[in-house]
């Protein structure tokens, strides 16, 4: 009598839960595997945390009062950078010079003209494979540089920290009572921006 063997069966991962892709490795949104499972909606994996969308959304007023958009766009809401083949980054905040953007067309497809300035808030993507933040961090920020990125700023809400990155440059974390420079002399001090709002609890 014929044994039929059982195949293994797994549930494939809908692209909606791909965070981010490096030289084809796939970076999913963290607790995708809880979505898969059932005990949590994609809308919650994908959505931002309340400090999160308020520190972007306070940046974003900053920029807009003080950046020149003729000569810059500032792009936001997980930005798709593609920049190498099969890889691409999620970005919360990206400024592009106008110029840039205007030789490579609009399209439905992810950017691929390198930002002058990328901010990143935390982050979604599911770290497991990573062990640490750090590493996470570290090799995205590196991407970028490399990609062409002038400067990554990021800042970190569970240690209240700013990580500020250029190429060839020393790479420096400071507090987020410190002020860093954007771009331009545009300068960003999180610990202030938040209490002027009337956030002092945060």
């Amino acid at each position: 009598m014929k044994v039929l063997s059982k195949k293994k069966t797994t549930k494939r991962v809908p692209k909606e839960l791909i965070y981010e892709m490096r030289h084809g490795k796939l970076i999913y949104y963290k607790d995708y595997d809880k979505v898969l499972a059932g005990e949590k909606t994609l809308e919650e994996v994908m959505g931002s945390g309340k400090i999160q969308w308020l520190i972007i959304s306070l940046i974003l007023r900053v920029l807009m009062r003080k950046l020149s958009l003729d000569k810059y766009e500032i792009a936001t809401n997980e930005v798709g950078f593609k920049f190498a083949p099969r890889s691409w980054r999620s970005l919360d905040i990206a400024i592009f010079r106008k110029g840039g953007l205007l030789e490579e067309g609009i399209d439905n497809r992810y950017v691929k003209t390198p930002p002058e300035v990328v901010i990143e808030v935390d982050t979604k993507a599911d770290l497991r494979k990573y062990g640490d933040f750090m590493h996470y961090m570290t090799e995205k920020t590196q991407d970028l540089l490399n990609a062409g990125v002038k400067r990554v700023i990021w800042i970190t809400t569970y240690d209240r920290k700013i990580m500020v990155a250029e190429k060839d440059k020393r790479w420096f974390i400071t507090d987020w009572n410190d002020t860093v420079e954007v771009i331009e002399g545009i300068e960003l001090n999180i610990e202030k921006l938040l209490k002027e709002s009337g956030y002092k609890g945060v």
